[in-house]
């Protein structure tokens, strides 16, 4: 999940900055590229979401979030 929350803040960099870019070259412009980056961070918030109920499920089944630990392991199964 952190590689992922990387790629998608690297793409938010590189949209913003093209945003800025076509803004200098064309005054008038919209900014589409913020709207883009703001797209981008709503997904990077889910996928947060989903990581932390992840977790909560296993602390929940498994009292700690060792995943090493003897029932944490029974969730591979």
């Amino acid at each position: 999940l952190m590689s992922v929350e990387l790629m998608l803040n690297g793409a938010n960099l590189a949209l913003v900055a093209a945003s800025r870019d076509l803004a200098r070259f064309a005054p008038g412009a919209p900014e589409g590229g913020q709207a883009l980056v703001l797209l981008s961070m709503a997904v990077a918030a889910a996928e947060v979401a989903v990581g932390l109920s992840i977790l909560i499920a296993l602390f929940r089944h498994a009292r700690s979030v060792d995943t090493a630990s003897p029932r944490a392991t029974a969730l591979r199964r």
